[in-house]
């Protein structure tokens, strides 16, 4: 009876000290309750958040070519942010339903915009027609309590970004009056050429996650952009942009603001798309053009920078969820049936889409004539980029970079804090959304998951999520700038 008991005794005193951590019992307790000695890892205390955080400080490498010369154009403006539901209410409007509209005309218009991508926790950016109902409000969000000015527009906080990096020697291009020059890093090339008299104002409606107005309540912070921008939405800046390449001498060009054009009408478009091909395509083949896209609405204009116009002579691309999905709407590709993502977009979805890009106006074939070799997505809860093989180095920790640089801006840091972030993404996913697909899983201590579908490889990591993120605007463009910094091109060309 007294063993039966003490070797209940020592067993619970065995499974105690496992259960708090002690990495291995006593040879004489073991023996004596019949237990091999096993030697076993002490329990890990760390979080998800804090193992992903390490591991991308320890694999994030910078490529052994690196960058010196990079030309950025051709939108830039300075941004007024402002709470949405606070500016709203200033204007004297009242909550209600949600309308989408591909073009503001009214206050009116504003408001059931807003409500409609608020209430979606999504992106997006539009063009105000009305010019003098646009600088009254204008106006009231720059005497708001608690408006901000920042750099704006893609290009300019692309070269922002990119000047952080002192080695680096950034050239922007694009219309920049006196309040935007006095805000560039010093380190950023202004060609004269660019200079206006007055500036571009773009009006930038936050909204914090669960934020209420009337029945509607955002899932996830984000914002929602207008204004009524005549210099960036004709790409005046274009020519002089391509004119100053070639003094400027560049290793890789950053071309944004296609999507400024849309608001203009057809007509506009239609003429200045042809002008900026040319333009573009005065750039030598052997400089890599990254495009980055923004939220558009007109799916001719998409399907004209898509598939006849500007796809085709640029090396590279970046795009959020939302224009990935109205991209594949527009030419009619995979899950063009969707309306919208439910929720984190399923990563076989994406996945499928980004390759139907690349193959259907991509370098997939030898024969080809397309430039575009290369894809970065971003998501809230990860990144995926994308890569035909043989023209990208690096891509691992351009796509950590990327999700870093996500992480800590949203929170206002210089440094992710684990403490402030939260992992979201998947950590079991499919390659694909049909058959045959391959289960792919995402592991902490090693962030990257890696596939291949023919010649093109993907690379996907979380990012860590901010908690309470103190500012949205200029993610995707921080997000674009790091991956690039972190990538190496290819010269040597395999066909």
């Amino acid at each position: 009876m007294w063993r039966k008991a003490s070797a209940a005794a020592l067993l619970a005193l065995a499974v105690g000290y496992f259960y708090h951590g002690g990495s291995e019992l006593p040879e004489q307790i073991l023996t004596y309750i019949g237990l091999p000695n096993i030697q076993t890892p002490p329990v890990s205390q760390k979080s998800l958040e804090q193992v992903v955080s390490s591991a991308w400080e320890t694999l994030i490498t910078l490529p052994t070519r690196q960058w010196s010369r990079v030309a950025v154009g051709v939108n830039a403006c300075v941004d007024v942010v402002v709470s949405g539901v606070g500016l709203l209410q200033a204007l004297a409007v009242d909550p209600g339903s949600g309308l989408n509209h591909e073009v503001l005309h009214s206050k009116e218009d504003l408001k059931e915009a807003f409500i409609h991508y608020m209430e979606r926790g999504a992106a997006a950016e539009r063009f105000f027609s009305d010019s003098e109902v646009f600088q009254r409000i204008a106006r009231a969000a720059a005497e708001y309590p608690g408006a901000k000015l920042y750099v704006g527009g893609n290009a300019a906080l692309i070269a922002q970004k990119l000047a952080t990096y002192p080695d680096l020697v950034v050239l922007l291009c694009g219309p920049i009056g006196p309040k935007l020059h006095e805000m560039l890093d010093e380190q950023i090339v202004v060609p004269p050429g660019s200079m206006q008299e007055t500036d571009e104002y773009h009006l930038i409606l936050e909204y914090k996650a669960g934020e209420e107005w009337g029945s509607t309540q955002a899932p996830q912070a984000n914002r929602f952009i207008f204004s009524h921008d005549v210099s960036n939405g004709e790409m005046s800046s274009l020519e002089t942009f391509v004119e100053s390449l070639e003094e400027f001498d560049p290793e890789l060009v950053v071309l944004s603001g296609l999507h400024m054009m849309e608001g203009q009408g057809r007509e506009l478009w239609e003429e200045r798309l042809k002008e900026a091909v040319s333009a573009i395509s005065e750039i030598p083949r052997d400089i890599p053009i990254h495009l980055e896209l923004a939220s558009m609405t007109d799916k001719d204009y998409m399907n004209s920078i898509m598939q006849e116009q500007v796809m085709p002579i640029v090396s590279s691309i970046g795009l959020n969820e939302q224009e990935l999905l109205f991209l594949s709407q527009a030419g009619e590709g995979p899950h063009a049936e969707m309306v919208a993502w439910q929720g984190i977009p399923d990563v076989g979805r994406v996945s499928d889409i980004l390759l139907w890009i690349l193959e259907q106006h991509g370098r997939i074939e030898p024969s080809s004539e397309a430039d575009l070799t290369r894809i970065h997505f971003h998501t809230l809860a990860y990144h995926i980029l994308a890569t035909v093989d043989g023209y990208w180095g690096n891509q691992a920790s351009a796509v950590m970079a990327g999700a870093r640089v996500a992480s800590s801006q949203a929170c206002g840091l210089q440094a992710v804090d684990p403490s402030k972030v939260e992992l979201k993404a998947p950590l079991e996913f499919y390659s694909s959304h049909a058959e045959p697909r391959e289960q792919l899983s995402l592991i902490p201590e090693q962030p990257v998951t890696v596939w291949r579908r023919g010649i093109v490889t993907f690379h996907l990591t979380a990012v860590l999520v901010c908690r309470q993120p103190l500012r949205t605007v200029g993610l995707g463009d921080a997000i674009s700038a790091e991956g690039l910094v972190y990538s190496e091109f290819e010269t040597q060309q395999p066909f």
